[in-house]
């Protein structure tokens, strides 16, 4: 391990911070991006099935492969897509998309029902985005990397076309059939077009690739790495560290095993086991897949200081410019959490100058220019965020922004924002996606408070980290129940991971139970630490305050 002030190779045991990876590097069989899956970034998701190829009982690795009307409803294929922009009213999966009941409980009111005929155009586009509703649930830290390659195939395009790195393997594997590694290759290619194209669609299609290398090669560490790889994707954490488990123990030097268990110990909460699963993987395989999750490890324990360093080191190594959009998008959200705005726009334009597309470093600055008062730029970077994926986080924000604002129309500028989270909810549950926490963090401020706690619960149901415990706690506090919500509150904020909202919600929360000192603590913590971390709750911890030195 290297020290923290120190990027060279270190023996000592006792040292800290991730080693810097050996140059060369040897070549990888098994490449994984940079971007774990995360819950508190909106990362921010059509072809058909491959049918039988000419070796009897296998499969047609070919996107154009015949398929059926069937296999292409199932897999989100074009014609689906086509369809559904003819009809205007079904998505990809034929679901009919109206006007859905809002979360507010106010049913089909009058005036909803007249702001849903402009924004007809954006239903529209959520139907095609819900295409990749699933890796926009919970996608708080992604970005783009290489998709893994096997001995033996066709090494992907660095920097080129992801559609041409599965194209190559497909031809690769219609000479070759029985190349279980390049079968897996393949699957593991799906699952990254899926990550950074917003295309569910891949999925199954990776399911069957990786299921083929396994009927060649039933122990291929490359296959059960991407087995875990695609659980992660789906948000299966507790499969992903299984199917990690098992890859790891045919090759404990798995570079995609490694940094799916990472991923998945800190999707259950498990965080005591995700750094030691950090310091791991950083001892057999460092570099900047590895590197991201061992900041973000360290980042959730508090220690902002060695996530900086960790990520500025990643960015060192990282050559792709994905990896380096991704990573300085990191570096940006990092600062901006610790109330940085300046050095955030710096990172937020180093990663757009590595890809003037990327939407998390446009979504990132778009927040460090409202905090930093630049409320017209930052409208209009919301508003090119969400005419192109309009999902929940860019949404909120930008409802929240024209609430601020208060502008002649505002107001109901800001309605259609809630009203399309409203769209994009109901839409991902059409499509069977786990929106429970969406729901959780956008009903409890902007819909039915009652249908937040539900989705809280149930989120809190399957998996408990900082992040369900706080949307729990803020939901409980919205439905009048602060005292339950009060334990939840303090686990939100245990670990020491300093968030704004986090110690906002927690302040509020002892507020409306009497603990007035700590309130006045807490929420002087999240205006010290982030005095812009949102637009309506920075304002309303303003007010709380001022209430209580008023009380003493």
């Amino acid at each position: 391990m290297a020290r923290r002030d120190d990027p060279t190779p270190s023996n000592d045991e006792h040292a800290t911070g991730p080693t810097p990876p050996p140059e060369p590097r040897p070549p990888e069989h098994d490449r994984v991006p940079a971007a774990p899956p995360r819950e508190d970034h909106r990362e921010h998701p059509h072809e058909d099935t491959p049918t039988a190829p000419a070796e009897p009982g296998a499969e047609d690795p070919r996107d154009d492969a015949p398929a059926t009307p069937a296999e292409r409803e199932a897999e989100g294929s074009q014609d689906g897509t086509t369809a559904a922009r003819e009809r205007g009213a079904e998505d990809p999966h034929g679901n009919t998309v109206t006007a859905p009941a809002p979360l507010d409980g106010r049913g089909g009111g009058k005036g909803r029902r007249r702001r849903w005929g402009p924004m007809a155009g954006m239903v529209v586009l959520l139907a095609v985005v819900m295409t990749g509703s699933a890796l926009a649930v919970g996608a708080a830290r992604d970005g783009r990397g290489a998709a893994g390659h096997a001995a033996g195939a066709p090494e992907p395009l660095v920097g080129g076309s992801r559609g041409a790195d599965v194209a190559s393997l497909q031809a690769h594997l219609r000479a070759q059939p029985k190349d279980h590694g390049g079968w897996a290759a393949l699957g593991l290619a799906y699952v990254e077009e899926a990550r950074t194209k917003g295309d569910p669609a891949r999925y199954p299609q990776a399911e069957k690739a990786l299921a083929r290398s396994l009927e060649l090669a039933p122990k291929n560490e490359q296959a059960l790495a991407g087995r875990a790889a695609l659980a992660a994707a789906r948000h299966d954490f507790a499969g992903a560290l299984a199917h990690a488990d098992r890859a790891l123990k045919q090759n404990p030097y798995s570079e995609r095993a490694l940094c799916s268990r990472i991923d998945a110990l800190v999707e259950l909460g498990r965080y005591d086991e995700a750094s030691e699963a950090a310091d791991t993987a950083d001892a057999r395989r460092p570099g900047v897949p590895v590197f991201t999750r061992y900041a973000y490890v360290r980042e959730l324990r508090g220690d902002v200081t060695t996530a900086r360093r960790v990520l500025e080191q990643a960015l060192a190594s990282a050559t792709a410019r994905g990896d380096i959009a991704y990573v300085a998008t990191q570096l940006g959200q990092l600062a901006w959490n610790q109330g940085e705005y300046k050095e955030a726009l710096g990172h937020y334009a180093r990663a757009l100058a590595a890809d003037d597309g990327y939407l998390p470093a446009l979504e990132g600055r778009a927040r460090a220019r409202a905090a930093s008062g630049d409320r017209a730029d930052a409208v209009r970077d919301l508003e090119d965020v969400v005419s192109r994926y309009p999902l929940p986080g860019p949404l909120v924000e930008l409802g929240e922004l024209y609430e601020t604002r208060a502008a002649t129309g505002d107001r109901a500028k800001a309605e259609n924002q809630y009203a399309l989270v409203d769209a994009w909810i109901a839409l991902a549950r059409a499509g069977g996606v786990n929106a429970d926490l969406d729901t959780a963090l956008a009903a409890a401020d902007h819909g039915d408070t009652g249908a937040a706690l539900r989705a809280a619960r149930a989120e809190w149901a399957r998996r408990h980290t900082v992040h369900t415990a706080d949307a729990l706690a803020w939901a409980l506090y919205r439905n009048g129940r602060a005292q339950e919500a009060l334990p939840h509150a303090r686990q939100a904020t245990a670990t020491g991971y300093r968030n704004a909202a986090f110690l906002y919600h927690r302040g509020m929360i002892e507020r409306a139970t009497g603990h007035d000192d700590d309130a006045r603590t807490h929420l002087t913590a999240a205006l010290q630490l982030n005095p812009g971390f949102s637009p309506l709750g920075a304002r309303a911890a303003r007010t709380a305050l001022k209430s209580l030195e008023a009380a003493r």
